[in-house]
């Protein structure tokens, strides 16, 4: 007994005392020990440990708090901090040689696992993503370098299947009945039991439950649970998008029933102890479409620069962390925008009615107050709990015509808020040019517009316009965000960035190789900053080939995400910065008003003469958790454009559709190994112009120089090229078109079977997607 007690004393010395027992205390009825902790213990026990040795260690003794303690190793497991080998002991992935990740699949086959940490893909063979779906989440071994110098991996286990339903077309042929994925990056059939087709008829699309998860043995299997009904139907393409890519559609009973108590109107109770702000001319600038309205603005001259006043939805005091709203909108993690339908991330009682700064009427909201200097910096900043009243509800275009065109009609209806705009167009153009100081990079790229006529055919492919009032309203948010991120990074507040890398070491010698070629050159060395790219843009703007060097430049760079580890904005040039200004459709900005919260609450407790304000320790969210909810927002970030752009590419797919054999004029917008894709002209439509309809030569494709070149005749066909084409063939499941150069032979018409896609996709091998 004396050597046991012993034992259990060097233990506790071992391991001290868990340094987040506080926040675990305030989150758990049974507190248990952190992950933060536990991952310690494991780091610093140099060995792998089993439950009964983790659960001795933490002093653990109680049925329950073993039980605790087992959900969170099982759920640290699934977030891959842990891995559990066939002894139930348990790891560090990273000092077991593991890479753990996210599954990215090539319509091909094949696929990569992208690691939660920083480092290279892993490619994964065709056979080794027989066993996984798109978007799951894996541990993976590195087996070595294949032929093409990429680091190669076996996948050692699933640690989340995250593709539980699928939308197809169902097909019976020999007897065998079979769903073809709409998703493009599942690349296999689902399998369908004669049992389980129930209603579906051939041809038709449905959404399929997976009864069995593919395996290395077996194909994934099915169950019909919806038919959505014909190939053409009217607005299939978003009924097909939203349950292609699993977006939830349906709210919850349990969140109906939080919302019914929700009134119309602020609650008076919820307005005290709030900085009164209701008589500030403060206005919302959105589009002429827009139903929610997240942020309001106002400036004000000073002897010093200017007083900017950021009004932000305060979404954080009607969605409280655990309900079943706060549920629902981490699931969803930003609302989904098609043409003329959203998918909200919040109901509508909230989204257009509670949360929405609508005009006239008291909204609670948070406000980051900000005194700007006349050369654009801004001196100091604060947080404030307030309610308001917004005085206008505005457009882009009528900002743009008061302050840019000198509308005497619009000036003399909003001239009491005129003064008001006046001075944030000022502001505008200080901020302007300390952006271009800064060095952030300006991209000109062209997004569009579907108008749809009767029975929601498209009438025309318009480009969306972006005037100076966009751009009012732009800086306005990005020097709220860099402010949020300030205030929460010198509070040491867990918080999630929105965070941008530069350009990797491929990508950045390819762009050099191609740039050398043009003779042009790429400051900066090893690790341009963005002031280098921007410097490159503003010279080559005047050049007749400068769409195609920003293409290529845009390419280099890597996609934003949401990390608890700040790491800066490269595209901003900006070292701190995260988003704080949509709370209503993403959730990212949700958990930075909590954050921000938190401290003012705590604030105000100590100035009360109350409980001194709480450490960064006692916040609900651990770095542990934002790391999670990262990798959650992004990946929804991720899927909305991904089913956003589905919906758009068979919209336009239709609306080419009686259009085979038109000829029209076009850019190429990207070269490839097997042919040229090329936008058309003024509808904004883009399809490929396969090599093999590329006459008369043996064209050979240069990777760093964006082009085919021909063997014999040397005619080369480069990014940003003017071609002449026609349009040969629609098909509407691949969402392609074909062209062929307008000088080449026509081909002939397809008729209206071929032209909507037969059957769909082919089995075996698939075309690679543009």
């Amino acid at each position: 007994m004396v050597k046991k007690r012993k034992k259990q004393r060097s233990r506790k010395e071992r391991f001290p005392k868990d340094p987040f027992a506080e926040r675990e205390a305030a989150k758990y009825e049974t507190p248990i020990p952190s992950r933060e902790f536990i991952l310690s213990v494991l780091t610093e026990a140099n060995r792998l440990m089993n439950r009964e040795e983790l659960a001795y260690a933490f002093g653990l003794s109680r049925e329950e708090d073993i039980e605790a303690l087992r959900r969170r190793l099982r759920a640290m497991e699934r977030d891959g901090q842990l891995l559990r080998n066939r002894r139930g002991g348990y790891g560090l992935v990273e000092r077991m040689d593991m890479v753990r990740g996210r599954i990215i699949a090539h319509p091909d086959g094949f696929g990569f696992l992208v690691p939660d940490e920083p480092g290279d893909d892993l490619f994964l063979s065709p056979r080794q993503m027989r066993t996984v779906f798109h978007d799951d989440r894996v541990v993976a071994r590195v087996t070595g370098i294949d032929r093409r110098g990429r680091r190669e991996g076996t996948i050692v286990e699933v640690l989340e299947r995250n593709t539980h339903s699928v939308v197809g077309r169902i097909y019976f042929e020999n007897g065998i009945s079979f769903v073809v994925p709409d998703h493009k990056r599942l690349t296999q059939d689902i399998r369908i039991p004669p049992e389980h087709v129930g209603a579906a008829q051939h041809g038709q699309f449905v959404t399929v439950e997976i009864v069995e998860q593919p395996s290395s043995r077996t194909g994934p299997i099915g169950k019909v649970v919806e038919v959505i009904g014909d190939h053409m139907a009217p607005g299939m393409e978003i009924d097909v998008a939203i349950r292609a890519h699993e977006l939830p559609l349906q709210w919850p009973d349990a969140v109906e029933d939080e919302i019914q108590g929700l009134a119309a109107e602020v609650a008076e109770s919820a307005k005290r102890e709030r900085v009164d702000l209701r008589d500030l001319p403060l206005v919302t600038i959105d589009g002429v479409d827009s139903r929610d309205f997240d942020d309001a603005v106002f400036c004000k001259r000073t002897s010093k620069g200017w007083r900017l006043t950021v009004a932000i939805a305060d979404v954080s005091h009607y969605v409280k962390p655990g309900t079943a709203l706060d549920q629902e909108a981490h699931q969803r993690g930003n609302s989904v925008y098609f043409p003329e339908r959203v998918i909200p991330m919040l109901p509508e009682v909230l989204s257009n009615g509670l949360c929405s700064l609508n005009p006239q009427v008291d909204r609670l909201c948070m406000v980051c107050e900000m005194y700007i200097d006349q050369h654009g910096k801004v001196t100091r900043s604060r947080f404030m709990e307030a309610v308001m009243r917004s005085h206008a509800r505005l457009t882009y275009d009528e900002v743009a015509a008061m302050l840019i065109d000198g509308d005497r009609e619009l000036r003399a209806r909003y001239q009491p808020v005129l003064d008001n705009l006046e001075q944030l167009y000022s502001l505008y153009k200080v901020l302007r040019k300390l952006r271009s100081r800064r060095g952030a990079i300006d991209f000109e790229t062209t997004e569009t517009r579907i108008v749809f006529g009767a029975e929601r055919k498209i009438e025309r492919i318009v480009p969306v316009e972006r005037n100076d009032a966009h751009k009012i309203i732009e800086e306005c948010m990005i020097a709220a965000n860099v402010c949020s991120a300030r205030f929460l990074g010198r509070h040491k507040l867990a918080t999630l960035y929105r965070v941008h890398e530069g350009p990797k070491t491929d990508k950045l010698s390819d762009l050099r190789e191609f740039l050398g070629e043009l003779g042009l050159s790429l400051g900066g060395g090893d690790k341009p900053q963005a002031a280098d790219y921007a410097k490159l843009l503003n010279k080559i703007q005047d050049r007749p080939d400068a769409h195609l060097i920003q293409t290529v430049m845009l390419r280099s760079l890597s996609q934003a995400r949401y990390s608890p580890e700040n790491i800066g904005h490269f595209g901003l040039a900006h070292d701190e910065y995260l988003h704080f200004t949509s709370p209503i459709r993403r959730y990212p900005d949700l958990l930075v008003h909590r954050a921000i919260r938190h401290h003012l609450q705590a604030g105000n407790k100590k100035a009360k003469g109350g409980r001194p304000a709480r450490s960064a320790d006692s916040f609900a969210y651990s770095v542990a958790d934002m790391q999670s909810l990262g990798e959650h927002c992004s990946m929804t970030e991720r899927r909305a454009d991904d089913a956003t752009r589905d919906a758009v590419d068979w919209l336009k797919c239709e609306y080419m559709l009686d259009k085979v054999g038109e000829e029209y004029e076009g850019i190429v917008s990207s070269v490839t190994s097997f042919g040229i894709f090329v936008e058309l002209k003024e509808i904004y439509v883009e399809g490929l112009v396969h090599i093999t309809a590329l006459q008369n030569d043996y064209y050979h494709f240069d990777p760093a120089g964006h082009r085919l070149r021909g063997e014999r005749t040397g005619r080369m066909y480069r990014l940003g090229d003017q071609v002449r084409v026609r349009v040969v063939r629609v098909d509407l499941d691949e969402r392609k078109l074909d062209f062929e150069l307008a000088d080449t032979q026509v081909t002939e018409k397809p008729d209206k079977s071929e032209k909507r896609g037969g059957r769909g996709r082919k089995r075996g091998k698939r075309r690679s997607k543009r």
